[in-house]
């Protein structure tokens, strides 16, 4: 069927692949864009030569590179958080035995639509004791309601012949969780392990609001004073051995390549488990 398909069929098929090849390229385009002009001296789209100046004054400073392990740091250990939290509590929600489920999920749900706002989430961390230090910028944010929902209605689907063969074999709830639930749900996880990853990474309004001390600073806030003072107070500019007026748009990209880069490289180690998504949740009669 496939090898006789018909004039039509082919010149759609072939105008499917000319618009997504001009989406993937109009989506490429600002990548190559700031990843050249980072290299770029006279702060041109194609340079006349090619420095890596902006990136010598970037990391000729502590402040940039102390910046970049914060975020690392509560970026690795805010998704473990995360992704530890959002499990147990999905898994408990997904046992329709549960007392008071219903009402839970009601709570849940409400913090969806509505939220206290800044001043009320800037008291509740501030009575906690979390003002200037790194915890406020994991805690707050430690669970998302959305992939709750959605992990718990993935793990109410884990058959439940496996749990209960399980339980009658003396296995306790955590170890249900840990040997069977979770090795079955490692594509969901995968994936809002990511997205976890990705909100902590970037996240900036939290840093400003939270953080007072430069020192603990993430690399988003860093980055943003780059942006303002147009690489103003960053580095030191002896040691970059030219201006750092003349590297100032250069500069900006830079940190935007240094900053961008590191989650995009944690995507490949988690690609095949998205792959595997469809195949991890059966189960073989």
């Amino acid at each position: 069927m496939y090898l006789h398909r018909s004039f039509g069929e082919k010149l759609f098929e072939l105008g499917n692949y000319i618009f997504l090849a001009l989406v993937a390229l109009l989506t490429f385009l600002p990548f190559v864009y700031v990843f050249i002009t980072s290299f770029s001296p006279d702060n041109t789209v194609w340079p006349s030569r090619f420095s890596l100046g902006a990136y010598a004054y970037i990391f000729s400073t502590k402040t940039f590179v102390k910046s970049l392990g914060v975020s690392a740091y509560i970026t690795v250990l805010g998704t473990l958080l995360s992704l530890l939290t959002t499990s147990l509590m999905a898994y408990s929600l997904s046992y329709k035995e549960l007392p008071g489920r219903s009402k839970f999920m009601l709570l849940i749900l409400f913090t969806m639509l509505f939220q206290g706002g800044m001043i009320p989430t800037y008291f509740v961390v501030k009575q906690l004791h979390m003002i200037d230090s790194l915890w406020a910028l994991m805690i707050p944010n430690l669970i998302s309601a959305f992939y709750l929902i959605i992990l718990r209605d993935f793990f109410a689907n884990v058959p439940h012949e496996l749990i209960e063969s399980a339980k009658m074999d003396g296995a306790h709830e955590l170890t249900v969780l840990l040997r069977i639930v979770l090795p079955l749900s490692l594509p969901s996880l995968a994936a809002f392990g990511l997205f976890y990853a990705v909100g902590i990474w970037n996240q900036y309004f939290n840093a400003i609001m939270f953080i007072n001390s430069p020192d603990k600073w993430p690399v988003q806030v860093l980055l943003r004073r780059i942006v303002v003072l147009a690489s103003g107070g960053l580095g030191d500019s002896g040691n970059s051995g030219e201006s750092v007026a003349f590297y100032g748009q250069s500069v900006k990209m830079a940190v935007i390549v240094v900053s961008t880069i590191p989650i995009l490289l944690v995507y490949p180690f988690l690609q095949k488990h998205f792959a595997k998504g469809a195949l991890l949740g059966s189960v073989k009669g």
